[in-house]
């Protein structure tokens, strides 16, 4: 900065912050010596990332705002390999000021098995294209095939009348000569070069502008890459044998030749993708929600566009459960944990398809028995086994996306594989070889052991996929299907009333079983060694997801699974005995994620119980997923408070300084499981949609005089808002992207009178007054992009 008077030049972060302590103090990497800005306040909005610079010593005030385009339903747009980082100056002196903005980056393309006479073949060309500028970095040493074949850009966009200038590499040196003359260079007059003929590959860029008092001006950088050979190993996913290397790809490097023209098309379309990201944040923001349940949905999002989360060459989604430092985590879409998740159902249907066609595809084996996760390539192995609640649960799912979507060529094809996989529970020494209704089997679980016996977290998942399956086969005309699996279900759920529920809530039977007796994908390596009297149950404790099949069945609005009062009663309990107001006194020997004055619910708690003497894994953890699970269950049963309660408790442990404010672990970072936080807007927004009727529900559970709130199905999504003025009932729902195809429409409201209008016109319709209010319309609908439908219901 340069205002005439004075020339200083800033690191662009804050102050280090303690501890100091190294075996080198802070060392030399990323130059921590050089000086910084006073302060940095960060603020989260995902996928907006806000940091707003502080320095009494500078005339200019300085914010960034990086994001990559996160638009639901395009799922093209949301996975561009690029990141914009916009720095936005003010000049709050009385004098014109120079500003200049530098970024540096060493050039990433090096092999994967380290090779340094091939990095020291990394090239740097500087480039301009339309209203892009930049560097482009690749390394033509690196072998076609290798893993890390790709290149990178770093540029600006819309430089404009700036001074630009750039490096192609440091001055090289011996010591710590590289970062010492570039920052003599720079920080003398605000510009780069001329260049050393000898030069490392850390290329740079840099721009200048001059700017008036009171006046601001943008330096948009972008950030693209271009790696087309994924490998199983690279990325940490389980392969065949001697499949590791196999390139599977990236969905991305298909559409884009190199990061260049990564780098083009979202310098061009930028306005395009910011404007849509921004209507969608937006549309999150102002809905009149607790504003923890808006920042557990919004922060979760970001999981989808970390490492754990990808597309193949073939444009399929793939999920680890989690990541490691260095790669994925568990890998293979597991069941048991993304069933939790409500994301990608709700704003990347496509996604939610491609899980529920591998879990049904080649990860189901003939008896239909479906493993769990799914090695690549695939088509080649199997996992091995079956997992009892991430079964039913993916049925389950198959009916949300279904239903969110009205799509009956997609259930045609689907339902052959889904009836096969319900159905599998039947066979001999499996789950319900009976057929009861009821899970008494071995069933591999999200614990990653067998429960033994009946038990409410598998046996409630099962209801679920009964009540999911007599819909589906109604839909399919196999009526007599249909009426066997509600025969079923309404015998389990009598049976779990009358037999697990203990007054409170409802516990395990445990039932030991012969080894020879179980079916063999039922049992991993995981579990009890001795399967007559089984180690690892829950036995009489309070589970926290004991009623996540219910808390699938409300997002699928399936209704009811068991008695509603008892549901109340359940969720009641887990709030009384599994809810912790701090961890001063709570022992665990597990994985740690709470700790001190924090509060959180624990998944099992035995304080009425008599615990087993080894009981379950993980009983003493809490997991961010599980919460957000057994919270928005508990809104949905109308225990909004304590609900909502259990979100603020986990957003105040992930503040920003205690924790990353956007990486929720369990095993491993950015949890999948954690994407559960979508379902407390589901639950909270009283918006319910039925794309096999075309029918929409608008029943918001609070009385606020004005409410709005983010809708989406898989079709599109929007805004819509209830008001209540002088005797009347207003509705506006808003499509802001995509479209909603629509019948009828019930409302949360009363009267005798109603009116329906699509830009100022009036449509026909009929009014049926039950315990709230039926619109029909007369002639179908299909609401577009920008339209909103406004209706009244008065007396």
């Amino acid at each position: 900065v340069d205002d005439g008077r004075r020339r200083m030049a800033r690191v662009l972060e804050a102050r280090h912050l303690p501890p100091f302590h190294g075996q080198d103090g802070l060392g030399a990497r990323n130059v921590p010596g050089l000086t910084r800005l006073a302060s940095a306040r960060f603020v989260g909005e995902y996928p907006l990332a806000r940091i707003e610079f502080e320095d009494p010593e500078l005339p200019i005030r300085l914010t960034l705002e990086a994001f990559s385009p996160f638009i639901p339903h395009e799922e093209d747009d949301s996975g561009l390999p690029a990141a914009v980082l916009r720095y936005r100056v003010r000049n709050e002196g009385r004098r014109s000021s120079t500003v200049s903005i530098a970024w540096s980056i060493d050039n990433p393309v090096v092999p994967e098995q380290g090779n340094r006479r091939v990095e020291e073949e990394r090239s740097n060309e500087f480039r301009t294209s339309g209203p892009l500028a930049g560097l482009f970095m690749n390394n033509s040493a690196v072998g076609a095939g290798d893993a890390m074949w790709g290149s990178f850009v770093i540029g600006l966009i819309n430089a404009g009348n700036g001074d630009l200038s750039h490096l192609r590499g440091w001055p090289k040196g011996r010591w710590w000569d590289a970062p010492l003359l570039f920052w003599d260079d720079f920080s003398s007059d605000g510009r780069l070069g001329p260049e050393d003929p000898s030069r490392n590959a850390v290329g740079a860029l840099c721009l200048g502008r001059t700017i008036a008092p009171a006046a601001e001006s943008d330096y948009t950088f972008l950030l693209a890459w271009h790696f087309p050979n994924r490998t199983p190993a690279r990325c940490g996913w389980e392969a065949p044998k001697g499949e590791e290397n196999s390139v599977i790809g990236n969905w991305y490097a298909t559409r884009f030749a190199d990061a260049w023209a990564t780098a083009q098309y979202v310098a061009e379309n930028l306005e395009r993708l910011e404007r849509k990201t921004r209507q969608f944040t937006a549309g999150l923001r102002e809905s009149t929600l607790p504003a923890a349940v808006k920042d557990a949905a919004s922060a979760n999002l970001s999981t989808l566009a970390t490492s754990i989360c990808f597309r193949t060459a073939d444009g399929r989604f793939w999920g680890f459960e989690g990541a490691n430092d260095q790669r994925g985590c568990c890998h293979g879409n597991c069941t048991h944990v993304w069933n939790y998740e409500t994301v990608t159902p709700h704003l990347f249907p496509a996604f939610a398809r491609s899980l529920r066609e591998a879990a049904f595809g080649y990860s189901m084996d003939e008896q239909g028995a479906m493993h769990f996760r799914t090695a690549l390539p695939e088509g080649k192995v199997r996992s091995g086994f079956a997992a009892a609640d991430g079964q039913m649960g993916q049925i389950v799912h198959a009916y949300l996306d279904w239903k969110l979507s009205g799509d009956r060529a997609w259930l045609e094809r689907m339902w052959p594989r889904v009836r096969k996989a319900l159905e599998f529970s039947w066979i001999e020494g499996g789950w319900d070889a009976d057929r009861d209704g009821v899970l008494e089997g071995v069933q591999h679980n999200t614990y990653d052991v067998e429960f033994y016996g009946p038990n409410p977290q598998c046996g409630v998942y099962y209801l679920a996929a009964l009540r999911a399956c007599e819909e589906m086969a109604s839909a399919m005309g196999e009526d007599k299907a249909a009426r066997e699996y509600h025969q079923l279900f309404q015998r389990g759920s009598n049976w779990l009333d009358a037999n697990l529920f203990n007054g409170e809530y409802y516990v395990q039977k445990v039932r030991g079983v012969q080894k020879e007796q179980i079916a063999a994908v039922l049992r991993s390596q995981m579990g009890s060694e001795d399967t007559e009297t089984p180690n690892y149950q829950v036995g009489e404790g309070c589970l926290v997801d004991q009623l996540v099949g219910q808390y699938l069945a409300d997002v699928a609005d399936l209704g009811p699974l068991v008695d509603p009062a008892r549901i109340r009663k359940t969720l009641e309990s887990i709030h009384r005995y599994n809810f912790r107001r701090d961890m001063f006194h709570h022992d665990s020997v597990q994985r740690t994620y709470v700790v001190n004055d924090e509060a959180a619910l624990i998944i099992c708690d035995y304080g009425k119980a008599e615990r087993p003497r080894i009981p379950f894994p993980y009983f003493a953890e809490a997991w961010t997923g599980h919460e957000y699970s057994a919270a928005s269950e508990m809104i949905y049963a109308g225990l909004v408070r304590e609900g909502v309660e259990c979100f603020e408790n986990v957003r105040k442990r992930f503040d920003g300084e205690r924790r990353n404010p956007w990486d929720e672990p369990e095993c491993g970072h950015h949890y999948a499981r954690a994407m559960a936080a979508w379902s407390g807007v589901l639950a909270l927004s009283g918006f319910r949609y039925d794309g096999t009727k075309q029918t929409v529900n608008l029943s918001p559970p609070f009385a606020d005089a004005v409410f709005r709130c983010f809708w989406s199905t898989a079709t599109g999504w929007g805004v819509f808002a209830c008001q209540q003025s002088a005797g009347k009932t207003f509705f506006r729902i808003r499509v802001d992207h995509g479209s909603l195809p629509v019948r009828s429409f019930e409302l949360k409201a009363h009267g005798a009178k109603a009116r329906a209008t699509l830009g100022g016109a009036e449509l026909r319709h009929t009014l049926e007054v039950e315990t709230g209010a039926i619109i029909r319309l007369e002639q179908p609908l299909t609401l577009g992009d920008g339209q909103e439908l406004v209706l009244e219901v008065f007396a």
